[in-house]
């Protein structure tokens, strides 16, 4: 026999309760199915306007025990299902006939507890305040709580004393779903936004495909990368930090218009907009140019807060975002230039080291002129971009995949769409000369041997590939995680991610919890 010792007063009682059950012959985890023909807010929205449907009479339902009100023979119960709440009329006489009361006063009364979930039998029905509720002729248990949900109290249908704490939302999601059901909302939206997102594209005549996670050189990004090891080839893999060099190998291979939402990993830093495992939106197109990418990327977006909110004007904090297109477009040096007052567009490594000491921003002595501007721009000109915005015209040094500008020397053509202070779009005219593309490799390799960890490895193969010949083509990454905190109004990743990492869990033995 389990011992109940290990755990908490409130769980050993429930614990105790599933004992007593089944002696008394009671499943707590049927194998049986329940099957139910109606929701809970088909039955809160549909009723009124239609109570004379004979639907009503012969309704199954099935949730969570959210609350219970005893009233001595009859109980008033609230279940929770995946649609919302709806109360549950439970009346003695009715789901125990005759004379053995035994299943009403011990069963439900005493071992039934908030958190089970029941199947109920009945019909729909009105109470006298008005209060459109569910009578029940049966009630099944269906699966026995073992752990309490955390306390949440309601008081005329709002909640109050609802769970905040970010650490149990986070690492509890499943409890964090069931006390918080608005939470829901969110990822609700997140799956239309991606609906929306993968609709517009397949009508615009793209494909969707699936392109490696283990890849042997981490390529398609500025990122350091997870490493982890194939047994069978006794040879180390990476995680992929971008699916980039994939797509456009099918580029290659005559395909003109190729998508993915992609699960990337980055072994970097975590914060409000960082998550090392994330979900970005990659395509590519042929015969297209960066230009092209901005006019479409911002249909594309409007069109979403379109699906999502009936209108292009989408609530953020305190202030409002436009997706209405055409979006501001500017340059990068333009940017700096307007709020640092520096022009940098013509500096050298060493002067533009002296531009981040005067403008106080701390700089490893291993990155290069790219990366400095990259600092410069991030600390001074990001976060002023809140209305959607597309940054422009990138030094060569900043972009090794890119095709150089058609104009201007020393630039490429590149943009990178900046909403709410933080970029959520990356996109260029893509660099189809081989030649070209293995000395910007080269030039990465040698950051690298200087200890900069998020420089390219050379991929020999993506080279190949190149050499058989890519058409001119666009591509763009967008950050669905971050595009879906911008049109669900949320500040931080973590609150549109259901499973966030976080530092493995221990418990009183210190022994770690598997997550």
């Amino acid at each position: 026999m389990e011992n109940l010792n290990q755990y908490s007063e409130p769980e050993r009682i429930r614990r105790q309760k599933l004992v007593e059950l089944t002696q008394m012959g009671i499943n707590a985890y049927p194998p049986e199915s329940f099957e139910v023909n109606v929701t809970s807010t088909a039955v809160r929205a549909d009723y009124a306007i239609d109570v004379e449907n004979d639907k009503w009479k012969d309704i199954s339902i099935a949730g969570r025990i959210m609350s219970v009100r005893d009233m001595g023979k009859a109980n008033f119960v609230v279940i929770q299902d995946d649609a919302g709440k709806v109360q549950i009329y439970i009346r003695r006489d009715d789901i125990c006939p005759g004379e053995d009361k035994s299943y009403y006063d011990i069963v439900f009364k005493k071992l039934f507890d908030i958190g089970d979930i029941i199947g109920i039998k009945g019909f729909v029905f009105t109470t006298k305040t008005g209060e459109i509720s569910i009578h029940a002729k049966s009630v099944v248990l269906l699966s026995k709580a073992l752990h309490p949900l955390p306390i949440v109290k309601e008081k005329e249908g709002e909640t109050f004393d609802a769970v905040t704490d970010p650490e149990f939302r986070y690492r509890q999601r499943y409890a964090d779903l069931i006390v918080n059901p608005h939470v829901k909302e969110t990822f609700q939206k997140r799956s239309q936004m991606i609906r929306t997102i993968r609709d517009f594209l397949n009508n615009h005549g793209a494909l969707e495909v699936d392109t490696p996670v283990l890849q042997n050189i981490p390529g398609g990004a500025l990122a350091k990368p997870f490493i982890t090891h194939h047994n069978a080839l006794d040879v180390p893999f990476y995680l992929r930090i971008a699916n980039e060099l994939y797509l456009k190998r099918l580029i290659v291979g005559g395909f003109d218009w190729v998508y993915e939402f992609s699960r990337n990993f980055r072994n970097e830093g975590m914060d409000k907009t960082h998550n090392p495992e994330f979900t970005i939106l990659e395509f590519y197109v042929a015969y297209k140019d960066y230009f092209w990418m901005m006019d479409f990327t911002e249909k594309m977006l409007e069109k979403v807060a379109l699906d999502l909110h009936g209108t292009t004007e989408v609530k953020m904090g305190e202030g409002t975002l436009n997706f209405k297109a055409p979006f501001k477009r500017i340059s990068i040096f333009d940017a700096i230039k307007e709020y640092t007052g520096i022009d940098v567009s013509i500096m050298g490594e060493g002067e533009l080291r002296e531009v981040c000491k005067k403008l106080h921003i701390e700089v490893d002595a291993n990155i290069g002129k790219g990366k400095l501007i990259d600092e410069i721009f991030s600390e001074k000109c990001e976060g002023n971009f809140i209305q959607p915005t597309f940054i422009i015209d990138y030094p060569i040094e900043m972009s090794p995949l890119t095709k150089k500008h058609r104009s201007i020397e020393g630039l490429v053509e590149r943009f990178e769409l900046m909403v709410n202070g933080k970029e959520i779009a990356n996109a260029y005219t893509e660099l189809n000369d081989p030649i070209d593309q293995r000395e910007r490799f080269e030039e990465q390799v040698k950051l690298m041997e200087r200890g900069d960890e998020e420089a390219m490895f050379i991929d020999h193969d993506f080279l190949r590939a190149l050499e058989y010949g890519m058409p001119p083509t666009a591509g763009i990454g967008i950050g669905i995680d971050r595009l879906c905190m911008l049109m669900t109004n949320q500040v931080s990743i973590q609150d549109v991610l259901f499973f966030p990492q976080m530092r493995p869990e221990v418990n009183n033995k210190n022994e770690q919890v598997t997550e």
